[in-house]
């Protein structure tokens, strides 16, 4: 799949300058960028919620009870 970035001069050469600095391709770098912002989002997604459901049962357990419980 090709995807096209409409970018102005000045970030182009910054992207393109940052790419060669660390010796990867274009297409690496934004393809690397955009699965993280992915990733970070989801993460977040993911941290919220847990915060949530920690907050309507703030109860912990230590590693001991958890390798207990798993039967580990």
């Amino acid at each position: 799949m090709t995807i096209s970035v409409r970018l102005n001069e000045e970030d182009s050469k910054l992207i393109k300058a940052y790419a060669d600095m660390n010796n990867i391709s274009l297409s690496d770098l934004i393809r690397n960028a955009v699965l993280e912002k992915i990733e970070d989002e989801y993460d977040l997604k993911s941290y919220n919620k847990a915060i949530k459901e920690y907050k309507k049962n703030p109860k912990t357990y230590t590693m001991d009870e958890v390798k207990e419980e798993l039967g580990l």
